[in-house]
């Protein structure tokens, strides 16, 4: 094996275990539709090997509940966003536990709900497109949720005690 090998999948090795450690990056809404909405959120995301920042909860930064979304989704989410919205990632919204008040709350009537996100980054704000899937099988957009950045929570170092029976 060449050294040109080698040392790109030694890099992989070493990288992989601290992109998969959570952040916590939360933001406060920055227009009044996005407050009546949500109030803030705090979203639970994984950094990928290159810096890439995938979504796996939002939580409510004000009050309790958390909806698990997934990446990916239908194209026909990103087709519905109105004229100029640059933001082209989805994600859909799990149906189970809080996720579906978020996604009757966030698109009323869909049977389906998506998230449109664009990059998301530290220290900068967010937006947040909102689309569904209605009955008859359409997709419509539903809103857009604005953010400026408020800040990043970590979780409490892992205690190094032992555990007493």
């Amino acid at each position: 094996m060449s050294l040109r090998l080698i040392l790109p999948a030694c890099l992989i090795l070493l990288a992989t275990p601290a992109a998969a450690d959570p952040r916590y990056l939360a933001f406060d809404p920055s227009d009044r539709i996005t407050t009546a909405l949500t109030r803030g959120v705090t979203l639970e995301v994984e950094r990928g090997l290159f810096g890439a920042v995938s979504v796996r909860r939002i939580i409510s930064t004000s009050a309790r509940g958390a909806a698990t979304v997934t990446r990916g989704g239908p194209d026909q989410a990103r087709a519905a966003l109105p004229a100029g919205a640059t933001e082209t990632t989805v994600y859909s919204i799990a149906p189970e536990g809080d996720g579906r008040g978020l996604a009757r709350a966030l698109c009323p009537g869909a049977n389906e709900t998506f998230l449109v996100l664009g990059r998301i980054r530290a220290g900068r704000p967010m937006v947040m497109q909102v689309a569904g899937r209605w009955p008859d099988g359409r997709f419509r957009h539903c809103t857009t949720l604005s953010y400026v950045w408020r800040g990043e929570w970590s979780l409490p170092p892992r205690s190094t005690a032992p555990e007493t029976p």
